[in-house]
């Protein structure tokens, strides 16, 4: 008859521990795989720019201080309306994924 009071909680944990498992990781993953799919093309894997198209379209290198000290919401800007040879992505993607992005961009100063 008390079972319940030892399931409930029991179910709770549970349910919390899956919630923040698939949230936290999955996210950087869509962000990997959205970076791979818009940006990596011309920016490259390691965010470097140093693709044939990159190096043919200017692209710029991640990692470098130029691109660090930018805040978030002028990166935000430029993914979304495009700048010089770079496309708008304003219409493609969301907010969220426009910000995943920046997140993603902001890795590479780690590497």
């Amino acid at each position: 008859m008390n079972n319940w009071k030892v399931g409930v909680p029991y179910f709770l944990s549970v349910s919390l521990a899956v919630i923040l498992l698939s949230t936290g990781p999955a996210a950087a993953g869509d962000a990997g795989a959205l970076y791979k799919s818009k940006c990596a093309g011309c920016h490259g894997p390691d965010g470097k720019g140093a693709t044939g198209a990159g190096k043919a379209l200017g692209a710029h290198d991640f990692a470098s201080s130029e691109i660090q000290k930018m805040s978030d919401a002028e990166l935000e800007q430029i993914i979304s309306q495009g700048k010089n040879k770079m496309p708008a992505y304003g219409n493609k993607l969301s907010a969220t994924e426009i910000k995943d992005l920046v997140e993603y961009i902001r890795g590479f100063a780690k590497k």
